[in-house]
């Protein structure tokens, strides 16, 4: 039977929320909004969530709620992922979006929040065979290797947009020497990583990885090359956002994961020897949609 749920995550770049039906098998949108809340960026500088980003969290969680409750009965489901996880009062601010917006969360953990994407993205890539997934967001990437179609080992690395302009200083435009600082710091956080590819197939999924298929190709083609990433670093670290919002088309603000984000996905696509990877347009919150339909997560727990 097709119903309607909402899912929303607390992201590390967006608050974002999915109302869509699904049988289960199938996801269908009904609305989809997003308020942009950089927690990753602000997290990695300052260790925690300031009162007016929590305010912003609270105000997006009322809409959430009053969206849920008109057009999918209530059944709401709340996750954050790595700003939640890292932040010093995540906990403090967890619980003045429960008292607050009337809103439970649930702080999932790495591997919980690479499960939920992988089974979104299996919507548009179950025929791809793939060997491994790469979840970008604000925070951290997510990266699983996947055999015989389930995900196998995974890891979490503090490569997130925000979390890597902050560690290396990133603007737009871009001096060589904080692009340097940067390519170091993704370079070491990435020997981190044991993961390898089982087949040649690689999915990408996330706001980041959107935003750059996005802006790379306005002619619907899912998938990122290394020389579209090279060429997308380039010109990121030679224009401003507003050259880039105008060039790219893209939203001012995500302007600025452009570059972070093509570096980080260039060094992942170059130690897997990757000349290109799939796009996915679905993830974390179409996984949790599923889960909803199938009665393995129920609205509003914890």
């Amino acid at each position: 039977m097709t119903r309607v749920f909402a899912a929303a995550d607390i992201g590390s770049n967006t608050a974002h929320l999915l109302i869509a039906a699904s049988d289960g098998r199938l996801v269908t949108r009904v609305d989809n909004i997003n308020e942009w809340i950089p927690l990753g960026e602000t997290v990695a500088r300052e260790g925690f969530i300031p009162k007016d980003r929590a305010d912003e969290l609270v105000m997006a969680m009322k809409e959430f709620r009053r969206m849920a409750q008109a057009e999918a009965g209530g059944r709401l489901y709340v996750f954050g992922t790595e700003a939640m996880r890292s932040a010093k009062n995540g906990e403090d601010v967890i619980r003045r979006v429960e008292k607050d917006a009337g809103v439970r969360v649930d702080v999932i953990t790495p591997r919980r929040e690479a499960e939920l994407a992988y089974r979104g993205v299996l919507l548009d890539a179950s025929g791809l065979d793939l060997g491994a997934m790469i979840e970008l967001g604000g925070g951290s990437a997510q990266v699983g290797s996947v055999v015989a179609g389930e995900l196998a080992d995974e890891v979490s690395l503090p490569l997130g947009t925000g979390r890597v302009i902050a560690e290396a200083g990133l603007s737009n435009p871009c001096p060589p020497e904080r692009r340097a600082a940067a390519e170091a710091y993704i370079a070491k956080e990435l020997k981190r990583s044991t993961i390898t590819p089982t087949r040649s197939s690689v999915a990408a999924s996330g706001g980041v990885a959107r935003g750059l298929w996005r802006a790379l190709h306005p002619d619907g083609e899912k998938a990122l090359s290394g020389p579209e990433l090279e060429y997308m670093i380039w010109a990121a670290s030679r224009l401003s956002e507003a050259r880039l919002v105008s060039r790219f088309n893209v939203k001012p603000k995500r302007a600025g994961t452009l570059l972070p984000g093509a570096m980080v996905y260039l060094a992942l696509m170059n130690q897997f020897g990757l000349e290109r990877m799939a796009v996915s347009e679905f993830g974390v919150r179409e996984g949790a949609i599923l889960e909803m339909a199938n009665g393995l997560l129920e609205a509003g727990s914890k």
